[in-house]
């Protein structure tokens, strides 16, 4: 086990518990990227998945708003994708340039599942990630904690099965509704590996961690308890126990993101998740009413705040966290979705600042 500097900022860790805090503690999806200059100067030439796989780039990006941010976020999350698990799996993945990502060769037919590994060696296949991880944790120095995530298998399993992103979901929804059953078959490929890519992260130096079923919205109700649900309530089971058997015994905070489905918030806030983060399509109101404290909540500001006025951003930030309750319990700050390309560096700064001066009142 390597040993890792001291943590100096434990408040998400303490909020993911649920725990009463000063403020409440705020981080960004995807808030290591491309919005801000230096990521670009440390990318250089090298293309997106050779920067995740080199340790000393993935930990320099993951580290620049933290440092950028100084004092002002309170987590930082390793500059990955969620797409390392259909590699794992044996799938070859590209990021286009003003495309996004490309599976030359995805799965289309049953018979494709055939082109997947079997008993995947997750330290061996994503040993890069897990490099990235450590030396991240190092360099931060107990900054802040470091965030771990992946993918949920029915969003891995949509990009698998379409070649990349998608706004008719066909060959995914072929699957569900033709193949049922080799639907279930791969999505249960798919946990077995984040399963334990969770948990080596953990190995490696991540604090806590976020399930991205950044799809989940494409799925009805009675459709997302068939085949989404079964299978984030199966990650978070088996990787508790996983985390025990590493010899693990800190609680290890994880949150899911169910994009979409806040119809889903009642179900997942009875499950062994610490957080559920939301999209900026519930009310926070309505949110802590469903919950009544089962769950800590996080989210949930629209990412297009962050192109307004100051005076606007300030005023959502306020109604938001009012709306949470006022953030000193069961609530951590978020965006309802990742960064964008586009966004001002001073505009998101506004934000955080913000976020901490209406959080300690």
């Amino acid at each position: 086990m390597v040993e890792f500097p001291t943590l100096k900022n434990d408040l998400i860790l303490r909020a993911a518990r649920g725990e009463k805090v000063e403020r409440p503690p705020v981080w960004v999806m995807r808030q290591a990227g491309r919005y801000l200059p230096q990521y670009h100067v440390a990318k250089g030439k090298n293309d997106f998945f050779t920067c995740c796989r080199t340790a000393e780039i993935a930990s320099e990006i993951t580290i620049q708003p933290v440092e950028h941010y100084d004092g002002i976020l309170d987590a930082a999350i390793i500059f990955s994708d969620i797409l390392v698990i259909p590699q794992a799996l044996g799938l070859e993945v590209e990021i286009l340039d003003k495309v996004g990502p490309h599976f030359p060769n995805p799965l289309r037919e049953p018979a494709d599942l055939e082109k997947l590994n079997k008993n995947v060696d997750v330290k061996k296949e994503l040993d890069w990630a897990l490099k990235a991880i450590t030396a991240t944790r190092i360099k931060l120095d107990g900054r802040v904690p470091l965030l771990g995530f992946c993918g949920a298998p029915w969003t891995l399993m949509v990009y698998m099965l379409e070649g990349g992103g998608s706004k008719l979901y066909r060959y995914a929804k072929t699957w569900l509704y033709k193949y049922p059953k080799e639907s279930k078959e791969l999505l249960s490929r798919i946990t077995d590996v984040a399963v334990e890519f969770l948990a080596q992260q953990v190995v490696a130096g991540a604090q806590m961690l976020q399930v991205f079923e950044s799809s989940g919205g494409e799925l009805g109700p009675a459709e997302f308890q068939e085949f989404s649900l079964p299978y984030l309530l199966e990650i978070i089971t088996r990787l508790r126990k996983r985390l025990f058997e590493l010899g693990i015994t800190d609680h290890v905070p994880v949150s899911v993101f169910p994009r979409g489905a806040s119809y889903a918030l009642d179900w997942l806030a009875d499950s062994d998740y610490d957080v559920v983060s939301l999209d900026w399509t519930i009310d926070p109101a309505k949110a802590v009413e469903i919950v009544r404290g089962r769950v800590v909540l996080q989210g949930n500001l629209d990412p297009g705040v962050i192109y307004g006025t100051d005076e606007i951003i300030t005023d959502k930030v306020q109604k938001m966290i009012e709306g949470f309750g006022g953030g000193k319990q069961g609530y951590i700050v978020n965006l309802g979705h990742g960064t964008q390309p586009f966004f001002d560096p001073a505009k998101l700064g506004w934000f955080l600042k913000e976020v901490k001066r209406i959080g300690s009142q």
